[in-house]
Parts: structure tokens; C-alpha cells; sequence
């Protein structure tokens, strides 16, 4: 049986949680390569339908945080329950050298603070920096849950919806194939 009427509809709710999670992305972050990454594809498979969601990999950790390794930090589950990050610094914080080039991108002055050479790379380092790398490891990224809100009103609209969407297939597929003489 083909439910035509059924992978419309998993279309629709894929489009939709992709257009909420693009929305409050750029609420957050403004527009970035991040939120043009986001998409979803439906896929027929042997047993019905699978919709998987696809986004760059470090907008898992904007989704869900990251803890530091003082302060815990908490995002908002499909469920709307506030869940601890499943990711964390422990030893190392995030690297000194992207820290500066974000610095420098966004025009940031570090008055007051000197610059050194860095050993590994040869570049500049502020000390701005170190103290912003620092400051994240100790307390975290904290979490947007831009995507983990969506899918979790989606999927209730999802479940609300899917006997109605699957009767019409029933339907169509009934009227198809048994037509009385």
C-alpha cells in the first residue's frame, strides 16, 4: 500500500520543524552558516518511513550546551524538560587560536591586555583570548535548544494527526483496488 497522503504529511512536518528551528536560531545567533545547514529528508524504508535531520555537527552542543567543568549546563528536551548536557570540558577548553580569530572577526578590542606568540602555531594570542577560553571551560556554552523545541511540538502535532493522515490512505487504497461491480 502506498501512503502517498501520509509522506506528505511527514514532508510538511519536517519543513516545519526545519523553518521553527531556523527561526529561533537566528533569534539567538543571527543569520549563520549553522541555520542554512539545517534540513531533513523523508525516506521510505521496508517497514514505512523514516524523517531524519541533518545540521552541521557542532550544532548539537549549541542545541544542547555544554557543561563546564564548574557549572552544569541544562537544555530543553522534546518532552519541554530541562535535561543536563550530555557534553562537557573536563582538561582542555576550547582552542586559544579559534577564540582569536572569532575575536578579531567579530572586531573585539582587548584594551589593557598585551598579546604573546603562541609556541605551537606562531600566531598572535591575546591574553582576551586565554581568559575568554578559560571562562568557557569553567562554565560552559549554554544552551539554545533551537532544534530540541521544535521536534518536540512537531512530534506531538505528529501524534495528534497520524491515525487521521493514515485513515485517508486507508481510504484511498480501499476505493483503488475494491470497486464493486
Amino acid at each position: 500500500m502506498k501512503a502517498e497522503s501520509f509522506q506528505r504529511y511527514l514532508n510538511s512536518f519536517g519543513g516545519q520543524v526545519v523553518r521553527d528551528s531556523r527561526k529561533l536560531l537566528q533569534s539567538a545567533k543571527g543569520s549563520t552558516a549553522l541555520g542554512t545547514s539545517i534540513r531533513f529528508e523523508v525516506v521510505p524504508t521496508a517497514t514505512g518511513f523514516d524523517t531524519k535531520f541533518y545540521m552541521d555537527d557542532y550544532g548539537e552542543y549549541l542545541d544542547k550546551g555544554v557543561s563546564g567543568n564548574k557549572k552544569k549546563q541544562s537544555y530543553t528536551n522534546t518532552q519541554q524538560k530541562k535535561t543536563t548536557s550530555p557534553y562537557s570540558y573536563t582538561t582542555k577548553g576550547p582552542p586559544i587560536d579559534i577564540i582569536s580569530k572569532w575575536i578579531k572577526k567579530k572586531g573585539i578590542k582587548g584594551h589593557g591586555i598585551k598579546k604573546g606568540r603562541s609556541k605551537n602555531t606562531g600566531q598572535y594570542i591575546s591574553g582576551f583570548a586565554y581568559l575568554i577560553s578559560r571562562k568557557i571551560k569553567r562554565e560552559g556554552i549554554k544552551s539554545i535548544s533551537f532544534f530540541q523545541k521544535p521536534l518536540g511540538i512537531g512530534y506531538r502535532k505528529l501524534e495528534q494527526h497520524t491515525l487521521e493522515v493514515l485513515k485517508l490512505d486507508i481510504q484511498n487504497y480501499i476505493t483503488t483496488y475494491y470497486r464493486p461491480k
